[in-house]
């Protein structure tokens, strides 16, 4: 049965899917030459109700491919899939199926009733990603698919893989060993969801903001003389003021001020640092006195160069109040309202103020306690009490003013005094889910101590047992690592772990793994309530190497595979995930998860940017598969991924590369014809050893690709090895080889055609064998319809091959036949001869070498250069035009072929059009401002522009004194 004439992607990638499934091709070990070692990779568990999207496709193309490549080597290869239990993600996606239903909000439900709804909506989406996952063709061990709460309470398919288990035993002995704590820190809080979140849950968007002056008046009336200067020292303002002017966007938080904080460096306010001033807003009579301290944080140059200290609703502030002492007064609940609990404000205001005199010291959580939000604007929403504070203070006369001038009716200009607002854009925290604003909020949370597990993940990285590419990597990791704050992991959810902490009614904790045995730390009849809080996944996926491997339980699959080789992760989780788990397996079996890392950037679009749904330029690849196929576009994600490289997704491209499989299908139907496969064929995997030059020539290129693979991926440089196979397989395969072996397989001489039909086989299977990894499904279809074969091309075995395959004489031969026709076309193209016109050639200088490599190779030279003749003579006739190939030189007599003036005025114009655009892209290129204010994928785009334009230019060039010598 023939091939048929096209590849079908649509059925053969579903086809081919369900046989390496049902076949277990992906099994842990399958294709184990039993001699060589373990290689593993555990997957960055995407969320259990989450759907494939581009940097899924990316990144798990590029794990895919070393893992298929490893098990075509013969290692013992796992790669361990699984999911993330995903806790604020799956409960959102919940509750708006619930809503959409008309069922029972979640408070009405309970929470026991809730968590089983939970674990139906997991079990229903569940299949949506590990399905499209397998639709791109990865090849994970999917019977051993991992969930990061598996075995947890409810769980209605506990797998043998508890992971729910080792989870809570890590959480236990940590905090037996004082790793873990409660305490009172500022956290990113949503106040949709009402829980902390992780820096990587918010999007920090630039919105229209302003910025309100206020006076904060000096406490008695006192007043300093207050004095401007200009860079060279030179006065420009003096006045006596009596009040201090800070700058704020959000006038709200004033109300929980501890402080106003200048730059020690600050002339303009060294006269009253130490003094206190008052808080301008509230009821007159209580207003609170708050120190003015100096601190490295303000910046002179910035606003007033006063700063207002709010430690419970600003990181920074927060970071000056630890340092000053300064008390942090929380003023919203759990939604962002202002709060509405505990005594009169006149009371809590007068405590405060005995703490700003240092009569009184409060705990935290009496400070905590405490509310400062007058009753005016208590249970207000936040945002309305912004405006309510700012009518308030410009009402009262405490907003700085300045002037605008407008027109009245009679049309006369008059100037009149305003309050001073700026209006600016602003960077705002949003939830990356809840898409509101988010307030840090200093709340009761669980934390480990990260400085005191922090030590063995850095050693690590520094002596060189686990190494992090590319090398930027490693500075942000110690960055990171070396700076480290307490790690805030507990979540106000009811889907996740439940922390496993019990409390008696004095608020004693009680840590154990089940409740039995924390009452028997409590004793007998002591009530117990458990804490409602659930653990922050990056916790539990913290644990993912070694959980997923069965521990606590000695496993064969930790003893085999554990550490794993490689982590290809997104470096935007290179904190929240990977140096967690570089802590917490260290910390918890004093081992490394892994040896080495691949951090890649986010995948963008053909310009650069950013994908975003309001921007309109995110691609789903599942749409890119239903048009181009998963092998495009896994070929794309390959030759993309330059080490440290801007990913740039350009879907023309992907077309190119579906072609790309199309030329290697046409290459493997010519085959067919000439005889060189064949359904009852068999498979030619044994290397032949030919008298050809042109068959010693391809296996030679074969053993050179093959190394220059290798060593790409043994670097993680995928591109070079994508690179390395196009260029092999399209150009020197399909184009050349195909081409060459034409005359040998049309000849007569029998022996020569056998020969080259086993070559040509041998060859295209080689091909089929080096781009399995990356075009797995393809190459699979071909794999089987070329030959008989013992197995299926996903554990056919990797060609080794090298270098040393090069017949030095073919090798130089057949470059050298090459040069020259690629030396002529060229010539051709530029003095536009029309294409399938013979021409003559005049053959000036050339050694014995270039003699016969050209009489070696006569038919085919003549037929690809559309040579008519060659003759020899001493000089170059008149009217012709040089090509240099190698040390020979040649010429080719033009001047009756083709129209000289109308192919200068040709390439004339075509030259006179790209100085002016190499004219308007430089002018903006070397505009300093240009590279200043424009975005960066624009500049890159336009220096990109530049740099082509300017090579079209010199090729023009080089054409135009081609023509010159007619």
């Amino acid at each position: 049965m023939s091939m048929e004439k096209t590849f079908n992607a649509a059925e053969a990638e579903a086809r081919i899917s369900a046989k390496w499934l049902a076949e277990k091709c992906f099994a842990a070990g399958a294709n184990w030459d039993g001699a060589k070692d373990s290689f593993s990779i555990v997957i960055p568990p995407p969320n259990v109700t989450g759907s494939l999207h581009m940097g899924h496709a990316f990144n798990n193309t590029l794990q895919d491919i070393l893992v298929r490549w490893k098990r075509m080597q013969g290692f013992d290869t796992l790669w361990q899939p699984g999911t993330d239990h995903a806790g604020i993600a799956t409960q959102m996606v919940t509750e708006r199926e619930m809503a959409e239903n008309g069922e029972p909000t979640r408070a009405e439900m309970g929470r026991e009733a809730f968590l089983q709804r939970v674990w139906q909506q997991k079990a229903k989406s569940r299949g949506t990603i590990i399905g499209q996952l397998q639709r791109l063709g990865a090849s994970c061990d999917w019977d051993r698919e991992a969930f990061t709460m598996g075995g947890a309470p409810g769980d209605p398919d506990a797998s043998e893989q508890n992971f729910h288990d080792a989870v809570i035993k890590v959480f236990v002995e940590m905090y037996n060993k004082g790793l873990i704590y409660r305490g009172k820190r500022l956290v990113n809080w949503d106040p949709k969801f009402e829980t902390a979140i992780s820096d990587l849950e918010v999007e920090n968007i630039e919105v229209a903001g302003h910025m309100w002056h206020f006076k904060y008046p000096l406490a008695g009336g006192a007043t300093y003389e207050y004095v401007e200067k200009d860079e060279d020292g030179n006065v420009i303002l003096r006045e006596t003021r009596d009040y201090i002017s800070i700058a704020t966007t959000r006038p709200e938080t004033m109300l929980g001020d501890g402080a106003v904080a200048v730059h020690p460096s600050d002339e303009r306010y060294a006269p009253i640092v130490g003094k206190l001033c008052e808080i301008p807003v509230g009821p007159k009579e209580h207003r609170r006195l708050i120190p003015i301290i100096t601190d490295d944080y303000p910046d002179p140059d910035f606003g007033s160069g006063a700063v207002k200290i709010t430690g419970a609703h600003d990181f920074n502030d927060y970071g000056v109040a630890k340092r000053g002492g300064i008390p942090c007064y929380r003023l919203m609940d759990t939604k962002a309202a202002m709060r509405a609990d505990g005594a009169p404000y006149a009371e809590a205001a007068a405590i405060a103020q005995e703490v700003a005199d240092g009569k009184r010291t409060l705990t935290e959580s009496e400070t905590d306690a405490l509310n400062l939000v007058p009753e005016d604007y208590r249970g207000m929403d936040r945002f309305a009490a912004r405006d309510a504070v700012v009518a308030a203070i410009t009402a009262e006369g405490l907003a700085v003013m300045t002037t605008e001038t407008v027109t009245d009716e009679d049309g006369a200009e008059q100037t009149r005094a305003i309050p001073m607002v700026e209006n600016k854009p602003i960077m705002q925290p949003f939830g990356d889910r809840s898409k509101v604003v988010i307030e840090p909020m200093l709340t009761d949370q669980w934390f480990v101590d990260a400085e005191q597990i922090v030590t063995p993940a850095l050693d690590a990285v520094r002596d060189g047992t686990v190494k992090i590419l590319p090398e930027s990597g490693e500075k942000t990791y110690y960055h990171w690592l070396e700076n480290i704050e307490p790690w805030c992991i507990s979540r106000q959810l009811w889907w996740g772990h439940q922390i496993p902490v019990w409390f008696d009614a004095d608020g004693n904790q009680y840590c154990a793994t089940t409740e039995a045995e924390a009452q028997a730390q409590a004793g007998a009849g002591v009530a117990l309530t458990r804490d409602p809080d659930v653990l922050d996944t990056w916790f539990s996926s913290g644990l993912w190497p070694i959980g997923t491997l069965g521990w606590p339980e000695p496993t064969p699959e930790i003893e085999k595979y554990f550490p794993t080789s490689v982590l290809v992760t997104g470096q935007d989780i290179l904190f929240f995930w990977v140096a967690r788990m570089m802590m917490m397996q260290l910390a918890v079996v004093d081992e490394i998860p892994f040896h080495e890392v691949y951090l890649h950037g986010l995948v963008r679009d053909a310009k650069g940017k950013k994908m975003s749904k309001s921007v309109g330029n995110v691609v789903d690849p599942l749409d890119v598969i239903d048009e181009f196929g998963a092998d495009a576009l896994r070929f794309s994600s390959a030759a993309m991924a330059a080490l440290g490289g801007v990913l740039k997704l350009d879907m023309e491209r992907i077309k190119g590369y579906r072609n790309f499989g199309t030329k290697l299908w046409n290459a493997a139907r010519f085959a067919e014809l000439y005889e060189a496969v064949g359904a009852d064929a068999a498979p030619k995997t044994t290397q032949p050893t030919p008298q050809a030059t042109l068959n010693k020539w391809i296996i030679g290129e074969v053993g050179r690709t093959r190394e220059a693979v290798d060593a790409a991926l043994t670097d993680y440089r995928f591109n070079d090895a994508a690179n390395a196979l196009y260029a092999f397989v399209w150009g020197t395969y399909c184009d050349w080889y195909v081409e060459f072996s034409k005359p040998l397989l049309q000849g007569d001489d029998a022996a020569a055609k056998a020969e080259t039909q086993a070559t040509l086989a041998w060859a295209l299977d080689q091909c089929i064998l080096m781009l399995h990894p990356i075009m797995p499904f393809i190459t699979e279809d071909l794999w089987a319809q070329t030959a008989q074969r013992d197995t299926m091309c996903v554990h056919g075995a990797w060609p080794t091959i090298g270098a040393e395959a090069v017949d030095p004489q073919a090798d130089a031969e057949m470059n050298w036949v090459i040069g020259f026709i690629e030396g002529i076309r060229s010539a051709r193209a530029q003095m536009n001869v029309p294409a399938g016109l013979y021409i003559p050639v005049v053959r000036l200088e050339a050694d014995a070498t270039a003699r016969a490599a050209y009489a070696n190779n006569k038919a085919l030279i003549d037929r690809m250069a559309r040579i008519e003749s060659l003759t020899d003579a001493d000089t170059a006739p008149k009217g012709a035009i040089s090509v240099a190939v190698g040390a020979a030189s040649f010429a080719l007599p033009l001047k009756d072929i083709i129209d000289v003036d109308k192919e200068r005025g040709r390439l004339e114009k075509n030259l006179g059009k790209l100085d002016k655009e190499i004219k308007g892209l430089s002018g903006r290129v070397n505009n300093p401002k240009f590279a200043v204010s424009a975005p960066a994928e624009v500049v890159e785009e336009a220096r990109a522009n530049l740099a082509a334009r300017e090579g079209e230019a010199e090729v023009v060039r080089a054409a135009l004194a081609r023509l010159a010598e007619i």
